[in-house]
């Protein structure tokens, strides 16, 4: 346009300038001129500069083809292992499909299976695993959930037509009627996994979220809904349908555990604690002494982790393969994989205050390594004093019990 106005001719594009303008893209300045001639009214480069620029010219030529070749090596190894592992899931599923499933009551406890459960059970075989385990000891059956969940709409009908008051007034949170905690169900889903966009109002599994803890309120009146519900329930959700979902769901809240902290029973909650502690005694002292020292309490950080099954804090596909070691050693493993998360960042942990400490446990990196993390999980021993976890456990309830019959204003 400018030559076009001040009248001057138009000169071709030589074939270097030419090739320059086809390109997809502009090289970086350094690598595309390092070659080039000066313009005509600049001297010419000196034979010796000439040289020089030739010279790193190629050097970066042999770096970019390193790089290439780094990058390419890494691709391929990241296929082999990608390969490598879709080979091994193929291969458990057919060995949980064909040997253990069909012989569950048999194989469920024998060495060969625990191994397999360690290394994570495979997606398309995990909700079946995890029903078997969990167990149904409270004997629901689909039609028990059809008649909880039409009953739980019922209540919502009520709701949205101007009962809410009475409800609420009705409930004050007494085992009398619990039911009214179906109106905090809406308010929480949509904070449940968020990042996938899936249980929210208008995702595929909203309505079915919905409906597994409206049913639970009124199956369970006297427990109704405890905020980190939903994502246990989202969890299984994911990998069986609705209504063994919502089996599998309410028989694994009524395990003695879950009870006691969905029923916020302190006392029990306060032996889970000590119990812990014990066991994170002897395994990071160094790390127990700082946080001693700290005044930094496991209900911290315990409690966002139990209340979720660690679905919240972890990765969801790291958090599945806890739940598959949880549904085969139980409560146990909850507090091993505490530690686990301890030991993990025992290092980093040590340098901190207590803010900086809760900030950290309470926001876990996302990044988190799953070898890593299971190795540090597997180098955690939940024994003390030859003592098990379980008779840890027992033997604090105890004496919790031979003290409030000893003192009548702790029983208070």
């Amino acid at each position: 346009e400018y030559e076009e106005k001040t009248g001057r001719a138009h000169r071709p594009l030589s074939p270097k300038q030419n090739v320059r303008k086809n390109l997809d893209f502009e090289p970086l300045s350094t690598t595309a001129l390092i070659l080039e001639d000066r313009p005509a009214n600049l001297p010419a480069k000196p034979a010796e500069e000439a040289q020089k620029h030739r010279q790193q010219y190629e050097e970066m030529v042999v770096q970019a083809k390193k790089r290439e070749l780094k990058e390419a090596q890494k691709r391929k190894k990241q296929l082999e292992e990608r390969c490598k592992l879709e080979e091994s899931i193929g291969n458990a599923v057919l060995t949980w499909n064909n040997e253990i499933l069909p012989n569950w009551e048999t194989m469920c406890c024998s060495r060969k299976v625990r191994e397999l459960w360690w290394q994570g059970i495979p997606p398309s075989v995990r909700g079946k695993v995890w029903s078997l385990a969990i167990g149904n000891e409270l004997n629901i059956t689909h039609e028990l959930y059809d008649i909880c969940l039409a009953r739980a709409k019922e209540k919502w009908r009520s709701l949205s037509t101007g009962g809410a008051e009475v409800e609420c007034e009705d409930a004050g949170f007494s085992a009398a009627d619990r039911e009214a905690s179906l109106e905090l169900i809406k308010l929480d889903i949509s904070r449940t996994f968020p990042n996938l966009c899936i249980f929210q109002q208008g995702g595929p599994y909203h309505d079915t979220l919905h409906s597994i803890l409206g049913a639970y309120t009124c199956y369970r009146p006297d427990v109704g809904y405890v905020q980190g519900m939903s994502f246990i329930a989202a969890v299984l959700i994911l990998n069986l349908d609705t209504a063994d979902a919502f089996i599998a769901f309410s028989n694994l809240l009524n395990k003695p555990c879950q009870m006691a902290f969905f029923r916020v029973d302190h006392g029990l909650m306060l032996t889970y604690f000590a119990a812990f502690e014990v066991f994170f005694e002897e395994n990071l002292p160094k790390l127990f002494a700082h946080f001693k020292k700290n005044n930094l309490t496991p209900d911290i950080y315990l409690i966002d982790w139990i209340f979720t099954l660690y679905s919240k804090s972890l990765p969801l596909d790291l958090a599945c393969r806890v739940w598959d070691v949880f549904c085969r050693d139980g409560e146990e493993f909850l507090f091993r994989t505490a530690l686990g998360i301890l030991k993990l960042f025992e290092d980093i942990l040590t340098k901190m205050d207590f803010i900086h400490i809760a900030q950290f446990l309470t926001k876990l990196p996302e990044d988190l390594p799953s070898e890593e993390f299971f190795t540090s999980i597997a180098a955690i021993q939940m024994q003390s004093r030859n003592k098990k976890w379980a008779q840890i456990l027992a033997a604090l309830q105890k004496d919790n019990r031979e003290m409030e019959k000893g003192s009548p204003s702790l029983k208070r």
